[in-house]
């Protein structure tokens, strides 16, 4: 496995600039011996944002947002001729290595952040206590999330938890309840020992940072994936349902964290309404920046948002990028009249009246709204490039998102609770009380929250993984087309159980150690 390669010498290396974004906001400017790091707070906060700096890490073709909306029943592949990697995935076809930045990415992070836990006692605390807990939880809530992501797309991963040393890389498959359970004891260590802090006492400064509530909220989504891709009642015997009712409802009761006023401001295509980044429904934001200024070294900018961009040319008030993931026009239309989502989702060519001639493999003439480069935001007015520098913040955990799940985590326990907490988002998206709809203890009343996470959270990552909770077969339900044009033929392939094809330089790296997962052999 690559591990041999993403473990180099421990090098931790960042510094930090004033007038940033936010603490993360730092630069590596010089490479330190691990024997004389490590021994101060100031050193474990250079590891910790080292840790943190690998959310930004990977290419944007391969970005899991965008990967796992397309192959969802929400977008096509899309992109140029030649862009036959998005296609692949839309059509759950082999590719070889398609999947090698995720699975790069994710044990990067991992074994920064395992770097730092093994070192964290031997650090001079002094009496400050608090810090030494403090970047312990957030390190470990960092591990959780790129295990997860991990998890989900590979289900059989090798499990790792310290730094390995020569001789050790080659580490085998663990159980995926081996990983749920050490990303569900991460996760309550984060949420038991971060300070319970409210958003408006959270320091600009700090907006990126691990909170309480982020770790809360991941625990649910975590519980929920879980428990229904396995169908299991708990995660791996660590984490209750009970237990995760009560952190759920301890984001929605106690964070401070709210829905903004209107879902079209959440997103900086609203221009001169946009709510801003770090607005009260932002429970956790993957930071990124212009600030590499056109160094394809650096990795500070949202690269996805190029690939979703219009291709080959800006269409005002929207710029350009490749036209990846294409929407699937079955989504817009699942919108009722007067939801506010939809336009605030999607970008429709024919209803904004944009003339867009551009003709590429699968054009839907729909395309993402939300994370659409802007032509008044476009980085080289900020002496960026366009490609890498795009410095929207990919919001991982939004409080609407909290809602619905504290709706369908109560639906067979509290449901007037479950009812209020719906209610909370279908007023928002309608902007009145008058489309509200019954929830129902049972399986009708889960079809109901699952409809409306799909109109909520369309486009922002999350589709996929809430079709294969709800059953292999659900999912291949949803994602299979035959529309009449080849092009959009998709067939889900249910003998893969919806996990991603293991990079095959990983399976030649292991020497036999890893296998590939079923239905992806040659």
């Amino acid at each position: 496995m690559q591990l041999k390669k993403i473990i180099v010498s421990a090098i931790i290396l960042t510094t930090a600039l004033s007038c940033s974004k936010s603490f993360l906001e730092r630069e590596p400017i010089d490479r330190i011996v691990e024997e004389t790091f490590y021994k101060t707070p100031k050193d474990a906060l250079e590891a910790l944002v080292a840790v943190y700096d690998g959310l930004q890490q990977g290419a944007g073709d391969q970005n899991i947002q965008l990967v796992s909306e397309i192959v969802s029943d929400n977008c096509f592949g899309g992109g140029g001729e030649s862009d036959l990697t998005w296609r692949r995935w839309d059509r759950f076809e082999n590719g070889n290595n398609q999947n090698l930045d995720n699975w790069t990415k994710a044990y990067t992070g991992i074994y920064r952040a395992n770097l730092l836990l093994s070192k964290v006692d031997g650090v001079n605390w002094g009496s400050d206590t608090t810090l030494k807990v403090r970047y312990t939880a957030e390190a470990r809530f960092l591990r959780a999330y790129f295990y997860f992501d991990l998890v989900r797309m590979f289900g059989h991963v090798p499990l790792v938890t310290e730094p390995l040393l020569p001789g050790q890389y080659n580490v085998p498959q663990a159980q995926p309840a081996d990983v749920y359970r050490l990303i569900a004891e991460d996760l309550q260590y984060a949420a038991d020992n971060l300070a319970a802090t409210p958003y408006g006492a959270i320091s600009s400064a700090e907006y990126g940072r691990v909170t309480k509530w982020a770790a809360e909220a991941l625990l649910g989504r975590v519980f929920l994936y879980y428990t229904g891709y396995y169908n299991q009642p708990d995660i791996a015997g660590a984490v209750t349902k009970q237990e995760v009712r009560t952190y759920i409802d301890d984001v929605i009761n106690a964070s401070g964290y709210g829905l903004v006023d209107s879902f079209p401001r959440l997103w900086q295509a609203s221009l001169g309404s946009f709510a801003g980044e770090d607005n009260q429904e932002t429970v956790f934001a993957v930071k990124y920046t212009y600030k590499g200024l056109g160094d394809w070294n650096n990795h500070d900018g949202n690269r996805m948002q190029v690939m979703i961009g219009f291709r080959n040319g800006a269409v005002p008030p929207y710029y350009q990028g490749w036209g990846a993931a294409p929407v699937n026009p079955s989504l817009w239309a699942a919108y009722e009249a007067g939801d506010t989502r939809r336009g605030g989702s999607i970008i429709s060519v024919e209803a904004e009246n944009l003339t867009y001639t551009e003709t590429y493999p699968q054009k839907t003439g729909f395309m993402w709204k939300k994370y659409m480069p802007m032509v008044d935001l476009k980085p080289e007015d900020q002496g960026g490039n366009f490609q890498i520098d795009n410095f929207y913040d990919y919001v991982a955990i939004r409080f609407a998102d909290v809602l619905l799940m504290g709706a369908e985590l109560n639906l067979d326990g509290d449901l007037g609770k479950a009812q209020a907490y719906y209610d909370r988002v279908r007023d928002r998206a309608f902007l009145d009380q008058s489309h509200r709809r019954t929830l129902t203890p049972d399986a009708n009343g889960k079809k109901l929250i699952m409809e409306e996470r799909r109109l909520e959270l369309a486009l922002e990552g999350h589709r996929y993984w809430d079709l294969l909770r709800q059953g292999v077969s659900a999912a291949k339900q949803a994602i299979d087309n035959n529309a009449g044009n080849a092009q959009f033929n998709v067939t889900f392939r249910p003998e893969t159980q919806g996990l991603f094809q293991i990079p095959q330089q990983e399976l030649n790296l292991s020497n036999g150690t890893l296998q590939q997962n079923t239905g992806w052999n040659q």
